[in-house]
């Protein structure tokens, strides 16, 4: 039976990654990336891509499925202003746990953070614990600074440095964003106790 995945944030950097490793391990799986511009550099058979708002929960519960089998929580980052903060990060992870109690699935997921501005770290770590209190199993990564696959941003230059401080550190240690994608899949295979299929 084919299951669906909804990806808030699909078309983003970390978003194709987990489509592209969901995808080649259950490659029977029906996607459904979620963006603001409703485009996605990734050509799929099985992908299907929505411009939507997600501030505007009518539009989000008409223009998904009915039903989906998981969800994943892709947007968010280090936004120091307070209220911006919440937009970017509680906003969308609140919004997929709904979904998620409310849509029947199996489980939901998101990355974490372990690098990155304490107020960053400290938010991620909360909705982590906030999310696991739903009757919906929640699959998370958390990873250091994600590079590789193209990524070409200031933080990505870091990276030399990084891989010498992660000799020292684990949580100095970068992650390439193909294994982020991976063991958030696996972390979903954890949480369901059976695979994906």
């Amino acid at each position: 039976m084919t299951k669906t995945v909804v990806l808030l944030g699909g078309n983003g950097y970390i978003g194709r990654a987990v489509t592209e490793a969901w995808n080649a391990k259950y490659p029977d799986t029906k996607f459904f990336a979620v963006s603001r511009s409703g485009m996605n550099k990734l050509n799929l058979p099985n992908l299907e891509n929505v411009k939507l708002d997600l501030t505007n929960e009518a539009e989000v519960q008409e223009k998904l499925p009915e039903h989906f089998d998981f969800i994943v929580d892709l947007i968010g980052g280090p936004i120091a202003d307070a209220v911006e903060s919440k937009k970017q990060n509680d906003d969308p992870a609140h919004l997929m746990q709904k979904l998620s109690e409310s849509h029947g699935a199996t489980a939901m997921g998101m990355i974490g953070g372990l690098l990155g501005p304490k107020y960053f770290v400290q938010t991620k770590a909360r909705l982590i614990k906030e999310l696991s209190q739903s009757k919906v199993p929640l699959a998370y990564v958390e990873p250091t600074l994600v590079y590789g696959n193209g990524l070409s941003d200031k933080m990505s230059k870091m990276v030399p440095l990084l891989k010498i401080g992660g000799l020292f550190s684990a949580k100095l240690k970068p992650v390439e964003v193909t294994k982020v994608a991976s063991d958030l899949v696996a972390s979903f295979e954890a949480v369901t106790h059976n695979g994906l299929k």
